[in-house]
């Protein structure tokens, strides 16, 4: 795509006037980094604040009658039980159970809202007019920014602009007003940092970030660090380490799905791609490969589609996610294994330029995530 067919957020010119390096992203002119670079920057959101636009991002708006219900015959996620003033992780399934796209959902009182990903945003809105109720109206927002405020000091920072958030904890949203303008914000992120995303009107978008970044803790970040941050804290990115040929129990999604959804669940399937879902949940030997971390011995970078391999140099798996975790100070990756090698206990390795670099499977996040959750 050529820089005179990307999109711009309202954004843009802030980026540029603070030295932002400009790459194509799903279709948008985006920073990739600022003049700190990856590294510091990707540090400064773990140990203060960092303010990221994500305007790229699709906003979609439901309003009707019965659109919990409606929902729940999408998506495999308890919408119904989502309390007013709440979000939670959602996923799209297609008729095969893989993953059409990950998405946050929140019930507002009047409406729904559910932010998508950049690059399927129109797919998802499509996929959704299909199959809700005519009496649900669809709005992909437009017009609407969309900026998110992560790190251990972005709620010191902004309940200086926005008293009121003060006591939000993970998952929660509100409305709220700053000079007068309306903006809507929900506690979360994909940092694994306690934060916040706040949706605005384009027209306001630059006057409230330029007013965030006066914070003495506050500084811009890119993509790049948005990347690091987000594999450290063990999250998926849709496209790398998930799409519509993996399904959430391959994925490590599965608590992404309530209880109340699964096989004995009161209100278990219903949804577009159930029956491949529930099979994988009722019988192990249908899970034929599954979404692991993986430490790194030495110093090397592993990248994604890089090959895992077992002792005898037979591949197991691929490395989906990859590259450098500041935080960690090394390498990290996100790969799948075949569930035969990981169940037989193989040692595996991962394939680099020909050498077979040993790689463990851990069970936790390379960091802890800290939301805060009162």
């Amino acid at each position: 795509m050529t820089d005179t067919a990307l999109k711009a957020t309202a954004l843009n010119a802030l980026h540029r006037e603070l030295g932002a390096r400009m790459v194509p992203f799903a279709g948008y002119d985006m920073p990739v980094q600022y003049p700190l670079g990856v590294k510091k920057e990707h540090l400064h959101t773990r140990a203060e604040a960092g303010l990221f636009d994500v305007s790229h991002m699709g906003q979609i708006r439901l309003t009707g009658q019965g659109i919990a219900e409606a929902l729940e015959a999408i998506l495999p996620q308890d919408v119904i039980g989502l309390p007013v003033g709440r979000q939670r992780y959602g996923l799209l399934l297609n008729e095969q159970g893989g993953i059409r796209d990950d998405l946050m959902i929140a019930n507002r009182g009047d409406d729904y809202l559910l932010v998508v990903n950049a690059a399927c945003k129109e797919d998802d809105a499509q996929w959704l007019r299909q199959y809700l109720p005519a009496n649900i109206e669809l709005e992909l927002l437009s017009g609407q920014s969309l900026i998110a405020l992560q790190g251990p000091k972005a709620r010191e920072a902004l309940t200086r602009l926005l008293p009121g958030v003060a006591n939000m904890t993970f998952m929660d949203t509100a409305f709220m007003e700053w000079q007068g303008l309306p903006l809507w914000l929900s506690c979360s992120g994909y940092t694994g940092e306690d934060g916040f995303e706040i949706s605005l009107a384009d027209a306001h978008v630059e006057g409230f970030a330029r007013r965030l970044l006066e914070e003495p803790e506050v500084e811009a970040i890119g993509l790049g660090a948005r990347d690091s941050l987000r594999l450290e804290a063990g999250l998926c990115l849709y496209g790398h380490d998930m799409d519509q040929s993996i399904t959430p129990v391959e994925a490590g999604l599965l608590w992404s799905i309530q209880k109340i959804r699964r096989p004995g669940g009161e209100r278990a399937g219903g949804y577009i791609g159930d029956q491949p879902v529930e099979a994988q949940l009722l019988h192990d030997d249908k899970i034929k490969q599954q979404r692991v971390l993986l430490d790194i011995e030495g110093r090397a970078p592993v990248r994604e589609d890089s090959d895992i391999i077992d002792e005898g140099g037979q591949k197991v798996g691929r490395v989906c996610s990859g590259g450098f975790g500041p935080s960690v100070g090394g390498p990290i990756a996100m790969a799948y294994i075949s569930t035969e090698a990981l169940n037989a206990g193989v040692s595996v390795f991962a394939s680099v330029r020909g050498k077979a670099i040993p790689v463990s499977v851990r069970k936790a996040a390379f960091f802890a995530s800290r939301y805060f959750r009162g």
